[in-house]
This record gives structure tokens, sequence and C-alpha cells, in this order.
């Protein structure tokens, strides 16, 4: 009975420490200070952006650095290149570009204006782009520095606008576009503008693939 009383009074002496031990361990671990939000202009942080709240500022690092390799796909084609059509129902490299300069337009008008289509000014100027199709095709005879001068135009009225709004604003639930079971909030249609042009961005890498072996 001595040493049954001796090994358990030593088992419960060492179980003590180590859990005091623990407990130390998780103080520290919840009293180490947080580390604070970090703000950056570089191209690969995507996080809050000096001039913008802080979800709008992680949103615009992410339309940056998409754009960044939009530039990067076409800023040396020639006009041929960006006039080339795959087949008499596919879109060139061009009309293409624009496309992505009238879909940034038209989220502009819509999120900070409240309009949900071109009216007939606007139409002119960016319905073919938006609606692509036959419409599309037309589009031709233009340089790279020709389309990236617009999308440049248009995207730096939108930055300039999203600095006079705030996260409350970029998460609101949009009561015209949301249905029953599917909301739709701000936020979304931005990140939808980002994905957009990943998504054209990779059409346009393989026509210029494509265009670079037709052409050569």
């Amino acid at each position: 009975m001595k040493d049954q009383f001796h090994y358990r009074r030593e088992f419960m002496k060492k179980a003590l420490t180590y859990t005091a031990g623990l407990s130390t361990l998780s103080f520290a671990a919840t009293a180490a200070p947080k580390p604070k939000p970090q703000i950056s202009q570089d191209l690969l942080f995507v996080g809050p952006r000096e001039g913008y709240s802080p979800q709008i500022g992680a949103m615009v690092a992410m339309l940056n650095y998409m754009r960044h390799t939009i530039v990067n796909t076409v800023k040396n084609l020639s006009v041929e290149e960006l006039d080339w059509q795959l087949d008499d129902k596919s879109n060139s490299i061009g009309a293409l570009l624009l496309h992505l300069a009238a879909t940034d337009k038209f989220y502009q008008l819509n999120s900070f204006e409240g309009k949900q289509e071109f009216n007939k000014e606007e139409d002119k100027i960016w319905g073919a782009a938006m609606r692509l199709g036959p419409e599309g095709r037309k589009i031709t005879g233009h340089t790279a520095q020709h389309y990236l001068d617009i999308l440049t135009e248009v995207r730096q009225e939108t930055l300039e606008r999203l600095k006079t709004y705030d996260d409350e604003w970029l998460l609101a639930k949009d009561e015209v576009w949301s249905q029953p079971g599917q909301d739709v909030n701000t936020y979304w249609k931005w990140f939808h503008v980002c994905e957009h042009e990943s998504n054209h961005g990779g059409q346009m890498r393989i026509l210029r693939t494509r265009v670079g072996k037709t052409l050569s």
C-alpha cells in the first residue's frame, strides 16, 4: 500500500507540473500580440490598399493583379495579331480587350449609379464590345496601345470611385439582382469583373499561341 501511495503521489505531482506547463504555454499563446494588418501597394500583396476601406482594398489588389496579366499578354501584339479570328464565329483578341473595358464600364454604372443597362449614348460606345458576336467581329484595325489606353482610362475611373465607398457598401445585398434563395452583393459584382478578366485572359493566351502559328 505504501508503495502504491508513493507511486500515485509522484504521478500526481508530475501530472500537475505538466498541466501547469500547458497552461503557461496556452496563456503565452493567447497573450501574444496579434500582427497588425499591413498595407502594401505591391502587386503580389492581397490586402488593404492605401486610400480604400479594407475589403475594397483587397478587391482592388485582385483587380490590379488580373489587369497586370492581361497587359503582359497583349502589349507586344501587332494589329494583325489583335485582329486575327480563329473562325467566322470567334472573337479576336482586340475585341475581347474592348469587351473587358465595356464590362468594367457597365459595372461602374450599375454599382455606382444603379443603372441596369447602357443608355442609347453609352450603347453606341460600348454595346458592340459588350455583346460581341457579329458586332464584335467588326472591331478591327487598332493597336495594342489603343486598347490598353481605353482599359486604363475606364479602370482608373473605377479605382477613383471605389475610394469614395466603404466595406458596408461592398458587402451590401443588391435587392434588384438578388432572387429568392440566391442573394447577390456588390462584392460579388467586382469579384466577377476580376474572374471575367481571368476567363478572357485565358482565351487571349490561347489565341496568341494559335495566331503565332498561323501567321508565322
